[in-house]
């Protein structure tokens, strides 16, 4: 497990109940130099760590408060507690799928 992956779990995990952290946080959190501003070159790490978790489902990536798809995201998002991904293909139910 990578320290951006462990940071992410272990953030979440101290958060309040129900609330989701920003990924600035977690790159902040691993970053080990001294510059100021140097914690930004860790986010495109910290975005791949919370794919791979989100992938796994040991947590989900949040836009406008909502889980989202991890395979293909833009913008600003959050990372909180995994939620079950509602079905993304959006495909209606089988005819045959129905009580009987």
């Amino acid at each position: 497990m990578s320290a951006e992956e462990a940071a992410i779990l272990a953030l979440i995990d101290t958060s309040h109940k129900g609330r989701t952290i920003d990924p600035t946080q977690v790159a902040r959190a691993v970053y080990q130099g001294d510059q100021p501003d140097g914690w930004r070159r860790c986010l495109p790490a910290v975005r791949q760590a919370a794919i791979h978790l989100a992938r796994t489902g040991q947590i989900s990536i949040y836009r406008k408060g909502k889980p989202i798809d991890p395979n293909g995201f833009k913008g600003v998002y959050r990372l909180g507690k995994p939620v079950a991904m509602p079905d993304i293909q959006g495909a209606e139910p089988d005819a045959d799928d129905g009580e009987r």
